[in-house]
């Protein structure tokens, strides 16, 4: 089974995110935050509370907002929580490529932007 568990964004927080931070590529994802990347091998999480934190792109096809889930800044694996916000279709990128983007450029600091997002799979 592939996938992922995490948490989807609210419409209407999602819709006010994207007014925030209009996506800079074509691709919209702007859709959840995940927990674990491999829904077999963990359960769905539990509610939580969530606030973006910062904004990271470093022009190469892939953007991304950083994202405290319950104050917590990363997942279990070290990698940061986030919500892959858009892709360049051209680029190649795909939304598990955000890690790599927070890890390798870091972020920009934002002032905390709390947000609603429920427990879920993933496609």
């Amino acid at each position: 089974m592939g996938g992922a568990v995490g948490w989807i964004l609210d419409d209407a927080d999602r819709a006010s995110l994207l007014a925030h931070f209009p996506p800079r590529y074509a691709e919209v994802i702007a859709h959840h935050v995940t927990a674990a990347s491999h829904r077999d091998k963990a359960p769905v999480p539990a509610p939580a509370s969530f606030a973006v934190i910062g904004h990271s792109d470093a022009g190469h096809g892939v953007e991304a907002l950083v994202v405290l889930v319950d104050g917590q800044p990363h997942r279990p694996d070290g990698n940061h929580y986030h919500v892959t916000w858009s892709l360049d279709p051209d680029s190649g990128r795909v939304p598990k490529d955000s890690n790599a983007l927070i890890a390798d450029h870091g972020f920009t600091e934002v002032d905390p932007i709390p947000f609603h997002a429920r427990p879920g799979y993933v496609s």
